[in-house]
């Protein structure tokens, strides 16, 4: 009787230690990487943005650094055609103040010097020393010099050219002003009262004007005065 009793407590010790592992066995729900994912995809999308921003700041800073560069190109030459306009005028400038630095000068044919000059010397005279070109010594020959111009795109220091019969050039000025309302006047060595200053509406030289050349241009100055 009493190995069963010791039987029959060892069984349900048994069954109730066996219930006791079965109730506080717990089993561990399946690992997932949905959280992670979502965690790594909104990183990823983060650091695109920065990418794509970063990259539109790049391309900006260099259109912005190629439009100050274009700028400060355009400037400079800017000045330095500003630079050549008034370094040509200057010599222009140049011109006429010798030219005129001979008014009164009497007028002598075959003449080079202040006592006496005649109109293609007096030219030549004056470009020579205030310009350093070598012209031809008589009219006939300076009028093959330089570039034709119309009347009404006369300059200063442009040369004006007379013909007193038969077509045949016979006497060369240099336009000493140009009026806003076209008014040309010229500084020549004239037979009559030696070097002065006249105008192409004059009634003995308006008739007798044939045409006029350019021997000294702004480009053709400012060429010369870079190579030297």
């Amino acid at each position: 009787m009493k190995k069963r009793v010791l039987f029959y407590c060892a069984a349900v010790f048994a069954t109730f230690s066996l219930q006791s592992c079965v109730t506080n066995y717990v089993v561990s729900a399946p690992t997932t990487y949905a959280n992670e994912y979502k965690s790594n995809a909104k990183l990823a999308s983060v650091d695109n943005k920065k990418l794509a921003l970063a990259k539109d700041q790049l391309l900006n800073s260099f259109k912005n650094e190629q439009l100050a560069t274009a700028k400060t190109l355009e400037a400079v030459a800017k000045n330095e055609e500003i630079s050549k306009t008034i370094r040509f005028a200057k010599k222009i400038d140049d011109i006429l103040t010798e030219a005129e630095s001979y008014l009164g000068t009497p007028y002598r044919y075959g003449g080079m010097t202040r006592k006496g000059i005649d109109c293609s010397a007096f030219v030549l005279s004056v470009f020579g020393a205030s310009a350093g070109m070598s012209l031809p010594r008589v009219a006939a020959s300076q009028a093959q010099e330089g570039e034709k111009v119309d009347k009404s795109d006369l300059q200063k220091g442009d040369l004006v050219f007379f013909s007193h019969g038969k077509g045949r050039i016979s006497h060369v000025g240099i336009v000493e002003s140009v009026s806003e309302d076209g008014s040309v006047k010229f500084i020549h060595a004239a037979t009559s009262k030696g070097v002065m200053i006249s105008s192409l509406t004059d009634s003995y030289w308006g008739p007798k004007f044939r045409f006029a050349k350019r021997v000294l241009s702004q480009d053709s100055y400012n060429d010369n005065f870079a190579n030297n």
